[in-house]
């Protein structure tokens, strides 16, 4: 994508279900679930390269011995970082003890991070908060061990203001207001009160305070707790959490939003963002990969049982359809798939755009997550001109020689590795025409390839702002001198803000928008704006259940066809002397490609949740009094 976007952080979890020693016997090693964690984080590390977090829990550790650990990195590498802060560790404790390195029991006593329940966490950070204390998993520690709870999350909440309120009226004295925070702190007093119930019920049945320990964590009821805590939540989620003795849990909002995949067998428990990472670091088949369903949570207790609850009723299921776009790896089956049949699906748009002129058009990507929807819209464009081919040959079947046969068949496709993304550059200079000038040049292209008479088509996955496209991606392919520019964007028009997870709460950042107010200015329909702020203003006080997404009135004086000319005209700089077009996937054929993933708000406007809905008119509202704030 050439506009960069922070979003969705990742998650991975590993629950040990064998002995330490069974790990030694088999792999070699009691490392073996640290070495699995490190691949789990580091195949995940598109999806968060702001931060990074680990923590194990050791089970059945004696009063006074360490049975938590925890490091967290905001370095510019930080899984690197966390794993070379555990290796150091790990080394100096072997390196001081050799009688540790070849007893499992010692290592478990004394080196951390080996033990049986882990949690792992990549974070973008949006909004600026990039500071250690943003980074997950957060804990929250307490001298009785079933109170401890470790929590990190894919996730975004949109009724935050709401859920601190609630805290505050139970009594509590949150420090911040933040998503996780909350969250863990939610989830934490219906824990604490669980706890308590536990504790009384037990103690009269006879049992001492320490013998009431070990019972309140086999009767602990995981899920009920997860069911009071999130009663409330607006949002797209998956939240990962585990206790100090021993319990843990992944949960998955109801509407499925966010993605969580999961593996079991008689060794493991391994739950994660994205389904090719379990398949690699544990050489499983795609088939035995499980996804969590929609307001289900997987439970897995200290004695390595595991379970399924419903947590939340499911809703119509609208699973994030960004995530097969752009920001989920390709390396998914299905995925890989489904962003070939993207690009193959718009090629009749581009023949369009070009006249079916095919033999002088070049076809290329913006590197490099666009490009399995090139080879998509290569192989729509080889089955054009095979079409085109088989037609010739029939209607010079009569007299045709062997030589106008050549001739047909020496037709090919032009396709060339056009844009090249360079090293990302820094400002050394602050005045805005040298910054201006450096971001022209984070792309280089090739040069000698394409003539002055060609179409220069160039796909990326989806285009958000604009700006990178503006200030740098025309300004070098019009050196090249083609004749026209036609840059398709494999995801439809971005419209609306999203708030459940991707940084684009802002409807000023996106190019669609822009366009459509000129679009208004430029046909006098600009009173539409102030009517769709007072109608937006209007719902700030309404409940759930009565709220209208008004923006769709922004759009709605105008065609597809419309936006995307106002938005060529918007990226074609003044000296450009290409001709530019932008062509949008439809909506229609991204439900064709992406069929499992019908989340599409951001496209449509069709929020899952009212806290979308509430969302998107704060963010219109906030737009129209030239309010920076976040809107949610």
């Amino acid at each position: 994508m050439s506009d960069a976007l922070k979003h969705e952080c990742g998650i991975a979890f590993l629950r040990l279900k064998k002995p330490l020693s069974f790990y030694k016997e088999k792999y070699g090693s009691a490392f073996y679930a640290i070495q699995k964690m490190y691949l789990l984080m580091e195949k995940q590390h598109n999806r968060g390269q702001d931060g990074a977090g680990l923590a194990s829990i050791k089970l059945d550790m004696n009063p006074g011995e360490r049975y938590i650990s925890r490091v967290r990195s905001n370095d510019a590498q930080p899984i690197q970082d966390i794993f070379s802060q555990l290796n150091n560790r790990v080394n100096k404790e072997l390196e001081d003890h050799p009688e540790y390195a070849d007893d499992v029991d010692l290592q478990k006593k004394h080196i951390p991070y080996v033990g049986e329940v882990y949690l792992g966490h990549v974070r973008y950070g949006t909004f600026g908060k990039n500071g250690i204390e943003s980074v997950h998993p957060f804990l929250r520690q307490n001298n009785w061990m079933h109170r401890n709870l470790i929590v990190a999350g894919n996730f975004n909440l949109t009724n935050v203001k709401e859920l601190f309120n609630d805290l505050v009226r139970l009594g509590q004295h949150p420090k911040e207001m933040a998503d996780t925070v909350t969250v863990m702190e939610k989830i934490g007093h219906f824990l604490d009160d669980e706890i308590n119930d536990l504790y009384y019920d037990i103690k009269k049945e006879g049992f001492s305070k320490r013998d009431a320990s070990p019972l309140i964590g086999e009767r602990l009821n995981v899920g009920r707790i997860l069911r009071r805590a999130s009663k409330n939540w607006d949002g797209g989620f998956v939240m990962a959490g585990m206790l100090g003795h021993g319990d843990a849990f992944v949960f998955r909002d109801p509407a499925g939003i966010r993605p969580a995949f999961y593996y079991e067998d008689d060794e493991i428990v391994v739950v994660t963002s994205e389904r090719p990472v379990i398949q690699t670091a544990f050489n499983v088949p795609y088939e035995s990969i499980k996804e969590l369903k929609p307001g289900q949570a997987i439970l897995i207790k200290k004695d390595a049982s595991v379970s399924f609850e419903q947590i939340l009723e499911p809703l119509p299921e609208l699973a994030c359809s960004f995530e097969r776009v752009y920001f989920s790896r390709g390396n998914d089956a299905e995925i890989y798939q489904e962003r070939k049949d993207l690009g193959k699906l718009i090629f009749p748009e581009v023949l369009k755009a070009i006249d079916n002129d095919t033999d002088n058009s070049v076809f290329s990507y913006i590197p490099n997550t666009s490009e399995t929807s090139f080879f998509g819209m290569v192989e729509g464009a080889q089955d054009f001109l095979n079409q085109r081919k088989i037609a010739d040959i029939l209607a010079n079947k009569e007299g045709l020689t062997e030589e106008k046969l050549q001739e047909i068949l020496s037709v090919k496709l032009r396709s060339e590795k056009i844009a090249v993304k360079d090293a990302k550059l820094r400002t050394f200079i602050t005045d805005d025409s040298s910054r201006d000038d450096l971001v022209a040049h984070v792309y280089d292209v090739t040069y000698g390839v394409i003539k002055p008479t060609d179409n220069l088509v160039i796909i990326d996955d989806s285009i958000v702002r604009g700006t990178t496209l503006k200030k740098s991606i025309i300004r070098m392919l019009d050196r090249l001198n083609p004749k026209q520019i036609v840059v398709v964007s494999a995801a439809p028009q971005v419209r609306y803000p999203d708030c459940y997870g991707i940084d684009m709460a802002r409807l000023e950042g996106l190019i669609a928008f822009r366009a459509a107010i000129e679009l208004l200015q430029d046909t006098d329909q600009y009173d539409i704006v102030e009517e769709v702020y007072k109608k937006s203003k209007a719902q700030e006080g309404l409940a759930n259940g009565d709220l209208v997404n008004y923006v769709k009135e922004i759009y709605a004086p105008f065609t597809d066809e419309q936006i995307s000319a106002k938005i060529a005209e918007m990226v074609k700089d003044e000296g450009i002397k290409s001709d530019v077009k932008i062509i949008f996937q439809t909506v229609e054929n991204l439900h064709v490609a992406c069929p499992k993933n019908k989340g599409d708000w951001y496209f449509t406007g069709n929020y899952p949740t009212d806290g979308g809905k509430r969302v998107v008119n704060q963010a219109f509202v906030n737009y129209y009094e030239g309010n920076d704030a976040k809107p949610y």
